[in-house]
């Protein structure tokens, strides 16, 4: 038993290419959500580490990145999003936008939320904020899995319209570009 008290975890490893923190979050943040849906709970565990290497089989050329807990939660499986401490969408994106409710109630690390929407025409726009000096070796990564969690949210929200593309795009002060996504 892990200090976190969950029964399982799922490592999950991945080669270092482009966007692959991205991807990670984008991924499995559908199998966790897909969890939920049938009661079991899940939570990314960013600060872990597999301490037993014997205990897994894995390509040597392949990276930890982070462990997700799963198992039976010991109180209510959902958060009333009334309770939850989030940013309001006018600061996630450059104006008030309700399509924006899947992001705004994204799980992030440290309560981080560093996307930002803008509008352009058909497409959202999607950027992530740049970490500060003392935030950046430590953030920085894990806001990119939080990235890919995001847009799993906006992802499932709207299945049937979801775009992913990354355009020439002119940048955002303070922020890194990652693509674009029409829904």
């Amino acid at each position: 038993m892990h200090k976190w008290g969950a029964p399982h975890f799922i490592a999950l490893y991945s080669e270092q290419k482009d966007n692959y923190l991205e991807n990670i979050g984008f991924v499995f943040q559908q199998i966790c959500l897909f969890m939920q849906s049938i009661g079991i709970a899940s939570c990314w565990i960013k600060m872990a580490s597999i301490r037993d290497k014997n205990m897994v089989d894995i390509d040597s050329s392949l990276k930890f990145v982070i462990l997700i807990a799963i198992g039976k939660a010991d109180g209510e499986l959902y958060r009333q999003s009334s309770k939850a401490d989030r940013k309001k969408l006018a600061e996630i994106s450059d104006f008030k936008d309700e399509k924006l409710k899947p992001a705004q109630l994204a799980p992030s690390s440290i309560n981080s939320q560093p996307w930002y929407f803008t509008h352009d025409e058909d497409y959202l726009n999607v950027y992530r904020k740049n970490p500060n000096f003392l935030k950046k070796k430590f953030l920085e990564p894990l806001n990119k899995i939080d990235m890919g969690i995001c847009l799993a949210h906006m992802y499932i929200a709207n299945r049937e319209s979801f775009s992913f593309e990354i355009l020439k795009n002119n940048g955002l002060d303070g922020y890194r570009y990652l693509g674009s996504i029409k829904i």
